[in-house]
């Protein structure tokens, strides 16, 4: 009995103690779960406010972050254009947000220094309705931007589709930065060489040269310098839009590591079009002679048959020297011989487009005489490849120049204050001309078809900015400016006098 006894309380005991383990297993698993949905909830919590910038996650694991610079997030694009076109317009019309207010922009790089000296003809007289009609004769097309609604009035055909890419991408300018342009009107020239003329307009006696804005100029002319429509795509030629060249290129740089590279001096264009590329042809290797150079004539309408499969600009960097040449006027080659990582050779030239004014000889690149360029070219090469480190140096640099400095985020802030700059200037009120169309993402992409359809669906503005545009520089001051130049002459004049010191010592060996 006493047993049987026993042994109940020993069966309850271990029954009321079966019970305890139980609730405190139920309670230890629903204190875990708590637990464990609260530090989920702290993770997606810092995650979410990390992203909209107002919490630090590095300080949870003891780490201390420090940020110098604001990096600009990479331009948003659409890969393709939706089976029903119409809806284009609604997925791609954003709401700018104004930045947060702890952020800050970068300051401009300094090219964009060179947009006062665009302008500077217009500075005290401002820009009038005349002047700009006086322009209307050498325009392709007249743009108008009025409450943040672009419009066109074409006058003449352009070469190829320049005006298309072009105005193509004064609209993703306004997919960029929605609500941030002036109302204005201004006129485009989409043709190579410029045609104001300075000299027209020296003298108080002479009136203010017509405003035109177009892709290059020089010393001797006031033409307005805008990024060229390549920075879109160049369909005719197969040419990807820039942001996507970029991306293949720098792919390309890593296929061949530069002291494998060969050591000569590599071009490939159309030498048809301009007397100094024809005289390139001179310095090619032959039974008579080496100039230290590998240079190929590209015939387009050959490679247009063959699907372009010889000029890949991404398989182009495979020389430790790249030659770049004018053409009829300044080349688009420019960009994409630069971003090589290959020392550029660069051929003195005529023309400037809106980046070139912001590189140095002997920092981004080796400047080559335009007459006697044979000799220049054995000799760049043949320096290069006895400073090895500092020909890689050269061609690194201006590789990065390229690539962080003329990136499409900077393209657009140059086209955004280059505008804003322009309209400040307007003594008119802004309007739509008769016969004028307003052009949309929807009214230029989906019409377009094959590679030119491709080019605007890669290079389309999804989402505008998320941050503002990097911070204008001041003008450069009388002094400043003559510095510059002085400071690129003497450095080219450097380069001249050891070509010079080098021919004389192979006449005169001894005296060396």
């Amino acid at each position: 009995m006493v047993q049987r006894k026993s042994t109940k309380r020993n069966n309850s005991d271990t029954q009321t103690n079966h019970v305890f383990i139980k609730t405190v297993s139920y309670q230890g698993k629903r204190i875990a779960k708590a637990t464990l949905l609260l530090v989920f909830s702290i993770f997606i919590s810092s995650g979410l406010l990390r992203f909209l910038g107002c919490f630090d996650f590095t300080t949870l694991a003891g780490l201390k972050q420090v940020t110098t610079t604001i990096i600009k997030p990479p331009i948003k694009t659409l890969h393709r254009f939706p089976r029903q076109c119409g809806v284009v317009q609604n997925q791609t019309q954003p709401v700018f947000e104004p930045r947060n207010s702890h952020s800050r922009s970068s300051t401009c790089p300094s090219y964009f220094r060179w947009i006062h000296e665009d302008l500077r003809p217009w500075r005290e007289t401002g820009v009038t309705r005349g002047m700009l009609e006086k322009a209307r004769r050498k325009a392709h097309f007249r743009v108008i931007i009025i409450d943040g609604r672009v419009y066109v009035k074409k006058y003449r055909r352009a070469i190829e589709t320049r005006d298309t890419f072009t105005l193509w991408g004064i609209v993703q300018l306004l997919q960029w930065y929605p609500g941030r342009l002036p109302d204005l009107e201004l006129l485009f020239d989409a043709d190579d060489r410029p045609t104001v003329r300075s000299s027209d307009y020296r003298g108080q006696q002479h009136p203010a040269p017509p405003p035109v804005f177009r892709y290059c100029s020089n010393d001797a002319n006031l033409d307005i310098v805008f990024p060229d429509w390549s920075f879109w795509g160049w369909a005719e030629l197969n040419i990807k839009p820039w942001a996507k060249s970029l991306v293949a290129i720098e792919e390309g740089n890593k296929m061949t590591q530069w002291e494998d590279r060969v050591p000569y001096a590599y071009w490939r264009g159309n030498p048809n079009v301009a007397r100094t590329r024809r005289d390139l042809l001179r310095c090619n290797v032959s039974d008579q002679g080496d100039w230290n150079t590998r240079l190929y004539i590209n015939d387009w309408a050959t490679e247009f048959k063959e699907g372009f499969k010889n000029s890949n600009l991404e398989n182009q960097c495979t020389h430790r020297y790249k030659i770049y040449i004018e053409g009829w006027a300044w080349s688009v080659s420019e960009k994409y011989i630069m971003a090589c990582d290959s020392m550029t050779l660069y051929v003195r030239p005529t023309y400037y487009d809106f980046l070139i004014r912001g590189m140095v000889p002997l920092q981004h690149y080796w400047p080559i005489r335009d007459l006697g360029k044979c000799r220049s070219l054995k000799h760049a090469v043949h320096w290069g490849n006895t400073h090895l480190d500092q020909a890689r140096k050269i061609g690194e640099e201006g590789s990065r120049y390229i690539r962080e400095e003329v990136n499409m985020e900077f393209v657009y802030d140059y086209m955004f204050h280059l505008v804003n700059e322009y309209a400040k200037l307007l003594k008119f009120k802004p309007e739509i001309p008769l016969g004028a169309k307003e052009i949309t993402t929807d009214s230029m992409g989906c019409p377009a078809k094959g590679r030119w359809r491709d080019f605007m669906a890669e290079s389309m503005v999804m989402s505008p900015s998320e941050v503002s545009p990097c911070v204008m520089p001041l003008p450069y001051s009388t002094l400043e400016l003559k510095e510059v130049l002085k400071r690129k002459a003497n450095l080219t004049r450097q380069v001249e006098v050891w070509e010079d010191q080098y021919y004389r010592n192979l006449t005169n060996p001894n005296k060396h």
